[in-house]
């Protein structure tokens, strides 16, 4: 099974669209919650599909152990904003917790979870404007989902193709999911 035959293409430029609106949202969510943690999550998806109804269920069912998680710890979350759009598919949440306290969490869901190594779940912090990286609390570099080097070094030399990486999230969709 290939989930990746449907959904509308996406070109660089409707990508770096919605990184823009990403920017601009997480700056009018921090003017509403100043002194909270907010954390953008998003799957890590190839290629030029980015979204579809196959897309839409990994993301959700990856989100429900990402909140399942946050629910054990006994952490309050807000969601509050969803998106559902062809560049992919996003949820922003808001925690009173320490910026710190609430990387490890994401941490913990991106490398312990099978289907967390899809997603990018960025914890921001207001003053920085930035995210707080994994370097930050002396963690390892994220790795490939596929042959566990560095995940940077391998987008960077383009070690795998689009193909390859598609199947492999068609496949762990087919595992989990469907």
């Amino acid at each position: 099974m290939n989930i990746f035959n449907e959904g509308k293409e996406q070109n660089i430029a409707q990508v770096l669209n919605a990184k823009d609106k990403r920017v601009a949202l997480q700056q009018k969510i921090f003017e509403k919650y100043p002194d909270q943690t907010l954390v953008d999550v998003n799957l890590n998806i190839p290629g030029p599909i980015k979204n579809n109804h196959y897309l839409e269920k990994l993301f959700n069912y990856g989100i429900k152990e990402l909140e399942n998680s946050w629910d054990k710890l006994g952490y309050s979350y807000k969601l509050v904003v969803s998106l559902d759009e062809d560049t992919g598919c996003e949820n922003f949440y808001i925690l009173d917790l320490p910026i710190k306290t609430v990387k490890k969490t994401t941490i913990d869901f991106e490398d312990q979870t099978e289907l967390g190594r899809l997603f990018d779940a960025d914890v921001l912090v207001k003053d920085k404007n930035a995210a707080i990286s994994r370097r930050d609390l002396g963690k390892q570099p994220r790795k490939c989902f596929i042959c566990n080097r560095p995940a940077k070094e391998c987008a960077r030399s383009r070690r795998h193709s689009v193909v390859e990486m598609q199947n492999y999230i068609s496949k762990l969709y087919t595992k989990n999911v469907k």
